[in-house]
């Protein structure tokens, strides 16, 4: 693994398992502004728990495991992935800026808005990231190409092979037995 992996990810995975932590110990702190988001995201995903002080937990937790995998480089394309997922709700919930009247607080809210969105892009381009190893996607794709190749050359091979064969085998009938 590069140095950049093994220095960047536990970077990245920093922020969500210290806040996942925060939001697991103290769901009620951040649910009356999770309230407008988590209340029709749960209506419509019946998995999800009905109380926001549940899923505030619930998607705590998702980050707090999610980071530490991602941290440690244990499935981190699907950690990134997992993490990703909590933090569009969260973002929307937490920093609504078009909402606030006070300039200076419109303010602060929009940079931790595009801070969250910066984290969104990081946090994509580390769920894409194969670590350096072709992904599957591209090994089936290159070993259909090779299957291919490999028949190709199997067929040009018998037609090379089967000429000669057959202009033997005719010379050998045509000689007296």
């Amino acid at each position: 693994m590069s140095l950049l992996r093994v220095l960047g990810r536990p970077m990245l995975a920093s922020m969500f398992v210290a806040g996942g932590l925060e939001s697991v110990r103290n769901p009620k702190s951040v649910a009356p502004a999770a309230e407008p988001v988590v209340q029709p995201v749960t209506e419509r995903v019946a998995v999800l728990p009905d109380r926001t002080e549940e899923s505030v937990r619930l998607s705590g937790a998702v980050q707090v495991v999610g980071g530490l995998l991602l941290a440690t480089g244990r499935l981190p394309r699907p950690a990134a992935l997992a993490v990703a997922a909590t933090l569009v709700p969260t973002t929307l919930a937490a920093h609504r800026f078009w909402e606030v009247d006070d300039p200076s607080e419109r303010s602060a809210q929009r940079v931790h808005f595009l801070k969250n969105l910066s984290m969104l892009g990081g946090l994509l381009i580390a769920a894409d990231d194969t670590g350096a190893a072709p992904s599957l996607l591209w090994r089936g794709r290159h070993a259909a190409h090779d299957l291919r190749r490999d028949a190709h050359l199997v067929r040009r091979s018998v037609r090379a092979g089967a000429r000669p064969a057959a202009v033997a085998g005719r010379v050998r009938a045509k000689l007296p037995g």
